[in-house]
């Protein structure tokens, strides 16, 4: 099985929502023949789903990883390069490219455009495969940016990395000694920022599409109460907590 294919398998499997599915399958195995260990995995898979849920904690979990760079303002000096992370499209040839875009890629074509706008000087970098389109993620950011008025010629797409350490190992190489901006989510900027910075780049970090706009704000009822969006926030921040320590942990063997 390919590598890659087979760590983003595994990736999905410790998820909050299919570990809890792997609960529930257990309880069901255990029901007859070992009752007790039944109604623990039933607890654990209700408790998991519960604490994931709650947006009390899954805000606290998630800022932890947003609240790592400031948001882009402007640079003092010129900017060479905005590079923008891939993330995913739906293909569909009855919508615009910017329709097709995932929330994510949305967000950071929104946030590319904005600082594109305060450094018309600069040339944008668009990235990502696709691997179930035969147009890949650069290619269809590309094409987004063209409807919003950015010319053809100041984009630059790299087609071919699969994830955020192909991106830096491909793109660090052109942009080595300039001044270059970082456009990614918020949660999966700090792991972006450490794959670039191993190549020798320190970009500007640009974080966007942020899920905890303020963690201070007044607090209705509702915010003390299970909600399925958090619980998809909380796998968001499981998953970059997760690549921060994969990361880590492939650091120590690289010294």
């Amino acid at each position: 099985m390919d590598l890659f294919l087979l760590k983003k398998i595994l990736t999905v499997c410790v998820m909050p929502i299919n570990l809890a599915f792997i609960l529930l399958l257990l309880s069901l195995y255990f029901l007859k023949k070992h009752p007790h260990k039944s109604y623990k995995c039933l607890l654990s898979a209700l408790i998991l789903l519960f604490v994931c849920s709650m947006p009390a904690i899954s805000d606290r979990f998630i800022v932890q990883l947003e609240n790592n760079y400031e948001t882009f303002s402007q640079s003092s000096t010129p900017v060479d390069y905005i590079i923008v992370l891939g993330g995913w499209h739906t293909p569909n040839d009855a919508l615009p490219a910017t329709s097709r875009l995932q929330t994510s890629s949305l967000q950071r074509l929104v946030e590319a455009l904005r600082i594109y706008k305060l450094h018309p000087e600069a040339k944008i970098i668009t990235s990502g495969h696709h691997s179930t389109d035969k147009v890949s993620n650069a290619q269809k950011m590309k094409q987004s940016l063209m409807l919003l008025g950015v010319p053809e010629q100041k984009i630059i797409t790299e087609n071919f990395p699969k994830d955020t350490e192909e991106e830096a190992a491909l793109i660090s190489p052109r942009v080595q000694g300039t001044n270059v901006v970082l456009i990614t989510n918020a949660s999966h900027m700090p792991r972006a920022m450490n794959y670039f910075q191993r190549q020798g780049v320190n970009p500007i970090a640009a974080p966007t599409g942020f899920w905890v706009k303020n963690i201070n704000s007044v607090k209705g009822w509702r915010y003390y109460v299970p909600n399925s969006a958090k619980l998809q926030q909380t796998t968001v921040a499981w998953h970059e907590s997760l690549g921060l320590f994969v990361q880590w942990v492939k650091g120590l063997f690289e010294l």
